[in-house]
């Protein structure tokens, strides 16, 4: 990190201070030397995540609920995967959390732990509400990206028709 030290003119140096001031307030467009500070350490971040987190996906709806216990809390439109590459049915959780994994997956992936699965942002938002995906769960990325502020490894995910 740097830190910009600004030096007073001769004509502000004389200036006397009283005793409980500490520095003088000025501003001129001059030359600043440049020095190096060590940043203060980092603090790691409060987990917003729920605690009893739980995801219903029902693939008719193509509607993705997440519950908080078995209290609904959000719910948002999916695209699921198209009749040749369907989206399973089943039991799952999630297994890996990425944000920024590049390309069609948008701003977030979030693993299945079940063969390549996952639930991910989209490069093709228009497309959410239908069954286009090779067999992952397709969101907008600003739900994405709130979906994975919100649970953790190892949430479950229901898929159900």
């Amino acid at each position: 990190m740097n830190v910009r030290m600004i030096y007073l003119p001769e004509s502000l140096k004389t200036i006397k201070l009283a005793e409980d001031e500490r520095y003088i307030s000025y501003c001129q467009n001059q030359s600043a030397e440049i020095s190096e500070v060590t940043p203060a350490p980092r603090i790691d971040r409060v987990s917003t995540s729920l605690p009893r987190a739980n995801i219903l996906l029902v693939k008719s709806q193509r509607q993705l609920t997440l519950f908080d216990g078995n209290s609904p809390t959000r719910q948002y439109p999916v695209a699921i995967g198209k009749p040749s590459t369907p989206t399973p049915l089943g039991n799952y959780a999630i297994a890996t959390k990425i944000i920024n994994p590049g390309g069609i997956l948008g701003t977030r992936w979030m693993g299945l732990n079940f063969d390549a699965y996952g639930v991910h942002g989209t490069s093709a938002p228009w497309l959410i509400g239908k069954m286009v995906s090779n067999g992952c769960i397709r969101m907008h990325n600003a739900h994405v990206e709130e979906l994975f502020a919100l649970v953790s490894v190892g949430t479950p995910i229901y898929i159900r028709d």
